[in-house]
């Protein structure tokens, strides 16, 4: 069964003087201010797409790379996952670094790196995200 989840962004004025709130629809958790200042410059209290990307991308891999240890009969106690989703202005996004750290009993370095590597290659947001350079650090905790 699909699922769609939605979002939605109200902006007003010109890219650089003006701002805007998305508001997260499906989940109902809010609304949240965003502006190109947030965006290319300091966050000051507000998020942007590549922030969005980056929460998408890191709870999409650990949902993943969850599954993938457990249908390899190491399921994780913990992952703790970070996206960290580089903006260029004037170029776009150049770059997604996963890190993640994990407490999986049973397993060596080399499995957990290479369970890792499958996460990022296969989880949806990954795949969605093809088009971008996405790099990889793991280690076991």
């Amino acid at each position: 069964m699909a699922t769609t989840r939605s979002a939605h962004t109200v902006w007003e004025g010109s890219l650089t003087e003006g701002s805007g709130t998305v508001t997260f629809d499906s989940s109902g958790i809010g609304e949240q201010a965003v502006s190109w200042p947030s965006r290319a410059e300091e966050a000051n209290g507000k998020t942007s797409p590549e922030e969005l990307i980056a929460a998408a991308h890191s709870s999409c891999f650990s949902m993943a790379l969850s599954h993938g240890l457990t249908g390899a009969g190491t399921p994780p106690t913990k992952l703790v996952t970070s996206a960290d989703v580089t903006f260029q202005p004037g170029t776009g996004i150049t770059g997604i670094h996963l890190t993640v750290e994990g407490e999986v009993p049973g397993i060596d370095e080399a499995a957990f790196t290479a369970a890792a590597e499958n996460a990022k290659a296969n989880c949806p947001v990954s795949q969605a995200l093809a088009g971008t350079t996405i790099t990889l650090s793991a280690k076991l905790a």
